[in-house]
């Protein structure tokens, strides 16, 4: 699979402790629909710390237990393809924070 030099990374922040409606973990069912999709790859991120939009603060502190700790799923592929994913990501999820920006892919694989 070839990737054009002018992409699209798609960024979806929720919680770790998140579910799509059948139980699965939001971001494995996120990965899952991307893979599905054909799109070039997902990385799914976990943070030590975070907040959104209700300010209640999510830590990993090592005295006490990681709590809804802060999950960023990122996906890279071309415009047409990313806009054709995302209302199934927004169909997956009922809380959560998308964005998207223009990246310049410098490599994809093996090659030059």
């Amino acid at each position: 699979m070839e990737l054009p030099s002018q992409c699209v990374l798609l960024r979806i922040f929720f919680g770790e402790d998140d579910r799509a409606a059948d139980g699965t973990p939001l971001h494995e069912a996120i990965v899952i629909k991307a893979r599905e999709a054909g799109m070039a790859g997902a990385t799914v991120l976990r943070g030590p710390l975070g907040f959104g939009r209700s300010s209640v603060l999510h830590t990993a502190k090592i005295l006490r237990l990681s709590q809804d700790l802060p999950i960023v799923v990122e996906i890279v592929d071309a415009p047409e393809k990313i806009d054709a994913l995302i209302p199934a990501i927004k169909a997956l999820t009922s809380s959560c924070l998308i964005t998207r920006e223009k990246v310049e892919v410098i490599r994809y694989g093996d090659g030059d």
